[in-house]
């Protein structure tokens, strides 16, 4: 399943990636507002956006971007089913910022699998398989796969208060 998975996604921001317009179609045909983050946004690049829980991280598609408390010293301990749920943020080519996100605090990690993964500020960035648009934030504050999951802020720290239940559409 995981395989699966990150095809998908990865095959969504590449669509978007390819299109190289002002913005991506959503799947009912509708534009991205111009309030959302950069349209041109691939994978590997971290962008911001404002949501109720302040000005957060995400990746592509403008979907939230969260740390595991379980990461240490940059390391993803994120891995099998986990990843399945949690799928990290690929380091595919040159990895990019956007918006307020701040090109100094962009690195990389190697994972378990040999794989690359997006850090900020040495957190290893993950996306949520709950998050269904651009601004979710259904992942915040869960406890999985044995410790808590939190967005963080453009200067990289994690935001630990607790987000509507339903997700906010953030924009």
């Amino acid at each position: 399943m995981k395989i699966v998975v990150n095809r998908v996604w990865a095959a969504s921001a590449t669509v978007c990636l390819v299109a190289l317009s002002s913005a991506c179609s959503d799947d009912d045909g509708s534009s991205s507002s111009t309030n959302s983050p950069s349209a041109s946004v691939g994978i590997g690049t971290v962008d911001s956006a404002s949501v109720s829980l302040g000005k957060i991280l995400v990746g592509p598609g403008g979907r939230t971007l969260y740390m595991f408390e379980a990461d240490t010293s940059g390391v993803s301990t994120c891995t099998g089913d986990c990843a399945a749920v949690w799928p990290p943020l690929p380091a595919v080519g040159q990895t990019t910022t956007g918006g307020d996100a701040k090109s100094e605090l962009l690195g990389t990690t190697t994972r378990p699998d040999g794989a690359q993964q997006v850090t900020y500020n040495g957190h290893p960035l993950y996306l949520y398989q709950g998050d269904q648009q651009p601004g979710d934030t259904r992942g915040q504050g869960l406890d999985q796969f044995g410790a808590k999951w939190y967005v963080l802020n453009v200067d990289g720290n994690t935001i630990t208060k607790t987000a509507t239940p339903s997700g906010d559409g953030g924009y």
